[in-house]
C-alpha cells in the first residue's frame, strides 16, 4: 500500500496469532498520505505513525520484518502492539476484543513496553499501559520497577480512557484513570 507500511493494531494481533476474533480489515501505519482501499471484500486502512515517532525519527521502533511467501512484511512486535492498541482501542475492535486479545499473549519484553510507552509521550497511554500491566502483574511477571517508571508519567489528573459515555465508570486512583465499569468487571465473561 505504501513503501513504509507497517501492519499494526488488530492486524498485528492477527499476524501474531493473538487476536480473539478475525476482522475483514487490515490496518497499517504509514507516514505517507494514503486512502483506505477495498479489495475482494477486504478493507485496507492507513493510520499515521504516532506523532511522537515521526518527530523523533523512530517510526520503526519495535517493528519486526517477517517473510510471508517470499515477501518481506513489516509488522509491529507484540510490545509495540500492546502500547499502540491501548493507545487506540477503536482500531482493535473496542475494549472487549482488545482485552481478550492481549490476555492471549504469554510474554512481553517489559523493558521494551515501558520504553515505547514513554517514547509516545502520552500520559493517558502510559496510564493505560501501567494499569494493564498492574492487573496482569503475576501472569506477565511484571516487576515493581516497571510500574514505578510508568506511574511517574501517568496522567496528573483523572482522565477518561473511553471517548464515548458509559453509564457506569470506576476511578482507578493509582493510575488516575476513569474506566468503564464493564472493563473492570470483565462483564463480557458472564455471557457464555
Amino acid at each position: 500500500m505504501t513503501e513504509d507500511a507497517v501492519l499494526a493494531y488488530h492486524t498485528a494481533l492477527e499476524f501474531h496469532a493473538r487476536a480473539y476474533s478475525v476482522f475483514s480489515e487490515s490496518q497499517y501505519q504509514t507516514a505517507r498520505a494514503a486512502r483506505a482501499a477495498t479489495f475482494r471484500g477486504w478493507r485496507f486502512r492507513p493510520v499515521s505513525f504516532p506523532k511522537a515517532l515521526q518527530q523523533s525519527a523512530e517510526p520503526f521502533f519495535g517493528v519486526e520484518e517477517h517473510d510471508r511467501s517470499g515477501q518481506s512484511v513489516r509488522v509491529t512486535g507484540l510490545e509495540r502492539t500492546l502500547v499502540d492498541a491501548l493507545d487506540r482501542p477503536e482500531l482493535c475492535g473496542g475494549w472487549e476484543e482488545l482485552w481478550r486479545s492481549l490476555e492471549m499473549v504469554e510474554f512481553f519484553d517489559l523493558e521494551q513496553v515501558v520504553e515505547y510507552a514513554l517514547l509516545l509521550n502520552k500520559a493517558t497511554t502510559v496510564g493505560k499501559v501501567g494499569w494493564f500491566l498492574d492487573l496482569h502483574r503475576d501472569s506477565l511477571m511484571v516487576q515493581e520497577d516497571h510500574l514505578r517508571i510508568l506511574r511517574e508519567r501517568r496522567p496528573r489528573q483523572p482522565t477518561y480512557i473511553a471517548r464515548r459515555d458509559y453509564e457506569k465508570t470506576r476511578f482507578i486512583a493509582e493510575w488516575n484513570l476513569v474506566v468503564p465499569q464493564a472493563l473492570v468487571e470483565r462483564s463480557w465473561s458472564e455471557v457464555a
